[in-house]
This record gives C-alpha cells, structure tokens and sequence, in this order.
C-alpha cells in the first residue's frame, strides 16, 4: 500500500510541460509517412512510458524491502551453532618414572540461541580419552549446561549447570589461554578447577569496566575433602547434587585500565549433608590480577580456604572408618607468574613464562591435630609457548615441587602438550 501511493504521487506530479524556468524548445520536424500526434495521444503516450518506469522501480522497491525481512527475522528466530572445543594431549615424564602419554581432555562445546534474548550454551568433556564403566578410566562430564536470559547490559539472569565463578582459571580453562601444560596447583587443590554444578544467578556489567556475576548453586561434599588434594574433588557436578543447603558464590572484575583487570571471588555453603549432627561449611576467598604492557607480563593469584566443623568431620571420619582424614581447618594457596613474548612480530608467536606456586592443603589444623607437611609445597614451573596460530599451543615446562617434610620426597616431571580450541 505505500508503494502503490508512492507511485500515485509521483503520477499525479507528473506532466508533460517541461518546468517553467526552461526556455521552450522548437517543435521536432515529423517524417512524412508518419502521422501527426495530437496533443491527447503525445500526453498518453507519456503517461505510458512513465507508468512503465514507475512499475521498475516499485518492483525495485519491493525486492529490497524482501531482501531486508530474513535479517528482521534472524533476530527473533532459533539458530544453533557455532559449535567449538578445545583438546588437552600431553606427555608427562615424572622423574625416575615411566613417560605417560595421555589424552588428557577433549572437549565440544555447542551454543543455541533461541531468540536474541534466551541462549543455551553446552559443554560435554571426555577425560583421559576412554570412559568404562565401573573401571577406573576416563570420565565423562557435562561442564556447562544453561540458559541465559538477557535482559540488558546490567542484568541477565542464567540457570542450569554453572562454572563457579572463582578464579582466573576456573571460567578460562582453554589451553591458550595459560601458561604451562598442567594447571596451575592452586586451581587444582584449593580452588577444584574445573568447578562446575546445579544453580541460578544474575550477570552483568556496569559504568567503566565492571563485570559481576552471583549465583546459587550445590555446595561442596564434605566427605572428598583430603588431606592431600584439599577441594580437588570435593564438587558435586551435578550428579544429584544435594541442595538442603544453598551455596552462594559471587566474583566482580575491573579492566578499565589499559591491559590491566584485577578480581576477586567469594564461596561459601555447608558442605556437611553427609555427615549426621555434624555442622560443616566451607568459605573461600580469593583475589587475582592480569597485567601486559609490550612483550611482558605477568598474573597472580591469591585463595584462602575456611573449613568451619573441621574437628567434627576429623572426629567423625576416625569413628566410622578408623583413620583420620587430617582435614584442616584453613588452605591456602597462592602463585605469581611473569611472562615474555619476546618475538612479537613474527608470524608464529612464542611465550616463555616462569611461576612460582605454593599450595598449603594443611595451613592450618583443628586443636589437638598435627599438620601432615608434606602437604605444605612449593613449586616452581619453567616453560615456553609456542603458537603456529594463535588457538594452538604447543608447549613445554619442567615442574620442580619441594615440600616440608623430611620423609617424604615430592616428584618433579617434565611435560610437553599440545592444545588448541576452536
């Protein structure tokens, strides 16, 4: 309808005179075997010929108006994919030991976006290349499974299966994305990365640079709290996760100065559902920055583990299985890690990178329990990078773990991977 008034618009305004501020052109000579017009039959054959041009380009109008609906509807309609991933292989030879050479992770991720406010993102990984059951292999796990809701840039709320938003690693697991072929020991030991399960929250970002998330989700069991690997496995992940008590976690971030972001994150749920009359929680604080300025820079991270009612999981675990786990009351962990890119225009990059670690699963102990020290470590981890495209690593690094105790000996190991994502 409004093409069709369009071109009775410019019928209505068209006319044979030409405008008025053209001097009039002489008339045109007519053969002589042709008939001469009369004015009516010139007017309507003119008329005729601008029709003809006004229908082009109504049709014109209309084959652009069609092109431009499948972009409209784009934004309201279901689509699925990209679908990407990322793989972890590596070799580790541990000192005075055999070479292992293992699959470590193979990952798929896949995205649907239901409308341009309601997304699904899912993460499926394949641990250690060969999942049996009731064997001692592989695992299969689903990592991420969840809707988001966008509301705006300041609220958005998302639910299903969750990565806990504690860390730098925890949230940014790919292979590229961090140095070393192993992660990092406080984001195995005391911060259980990767640390996923059942919950709901809120996500944002606001004024300059901040970005937040706070979610409630299934707290950690008690019962796989070790002396030896703190809260490694201590997660749920969402295998009829027992929610009688809600855990909330919340993580805020500022990167609004150039090549600068700086975080900190907050745990805290009761974790004691398996143990009868026995009031356990566990808390977690954590604090971590990024820094790059040119060829350099360099990460760090700080996390404290608080185990309230650990004397009574100690006390319960001696009565019932007849060791004590030796579970401390606080972890603690920290590391720092500076880096060089020293070949920065070359077409294949290269990192090279040196951290220190130390990861305490035994800081502090409930009155009456003696810390078990080999537990107490220290690492250094020296290795380099190199990128034949920027979502593959190829790397290398010797670990050197020392430990407190004077009877037993940590292992040191040399690994090399291959990782990318996609």
């Amino acid at each position: 309808m409004r093409l069709c008034f369009a071109a009775l618009v410019l019928i209505l305004a068209a006319g044979p005179a030409a405008p008025q501020d053209q001097p009039p052109q002489p008339p045109q000579a007519v053969p002589a075997d042709q008939p001469v017009k009369t004015p009516e039959e010139a007017r309507i054959e003119e008329l005729e010929r601008q029709l003809k041009e006004l229908a082009a380009r109504v049709a014109e109008l209309k084959a652009a108006e069609a092109a431009e609906k499948p972009d409209e509807e784009t934004a309201t309609t279901s689509h699925t994919g990209p679908i990407s991933g990322y793989m972890d292989f590596h070799l580790n030879r541990p000192q005075d030991q055999d070479a292992i050479l293992d699959m470590h992770r193979f990952v798929l991720l896949v995205n649907h976006s239901f409308s341009d406010r309601i997304r699904f993102v899912g993460e499926l990984e394949v641990e250690h290349a060969f999942v049996e059951g009731l064997e001692e292999s592989g695992e299969l796990e689903v990592e991420q499974a969840y809707l988001d809701f966008r509301v705006n840039r300041a609220f958005n709320v998302r639910a299903g299966i969750l990565l806990a938003p504690v860390g730098i690693i925890n949230e940014r697991h790919e292979p590229p994305s961090y140095y070393g072929v192993e992660r990092p020991f406080v984001d195995t030991f005391i911060i259980p990365t990767t640390w996923f399960d059942g919950g709901a929250g809120v996500h944002g970002t606001f004024g300059a640079g901040w970005r937040y998330e706070a979610y409630l989700m299934a707290p950690l069991d008690a019962t796989a709290i070790t002396a030896e690997e703190g809260l490694a496995e201590a997660s749920q992940k969402g295998f009829l996760s027992n929610v009688r008590d809600i855990a909330q976690t919340t993580r805020l971030e500022y990167g609004a100065l150039p090549g600068l972001t700086l975080g900190t994150s907050f745990w805290r749920g009761k974790t004691g559902f398996n143990f009868p009359r026995v009031d356990s929680q566990v808390g977690l604080i954590e604090f971590d920055g990024r820094y790059h300025t040119g060829i350099f820079a360099v990460r760090g991270e700080f996390a404290h583990v608080f185990v309230d009612g650990a004397a009574e999981l100690n006390d319960f675990g001696q009565r019932t299985t007849g060791v004590n786990p030796n579970i401390a009351s606080q972890m603690r962990g920290f590391y720092v890690e500076p880096s060089v890119r020293p070949l920065p225009k070359l077409k294949y990059d290269f990192g090279a990178f040196v951290r220190y670690e130390n990861f305490d699963t035994q800081f502090k102990m409930p009155p009456g329990i003696q810390p078990l020290k080999q537990f107490d470590r220290d690492a250094w981890i020296v290795g380099a990078s190199f990128y034949p495209d920027p979502d593959i690593a190829v790397k290398i690094d010797y670990t050197v773990v020392q430990n407190q105790s004077s009877l037993f000996r940590s292992v040191n190991s040399l690994n090399i991977g291959l990782g990318w994502w996609f």
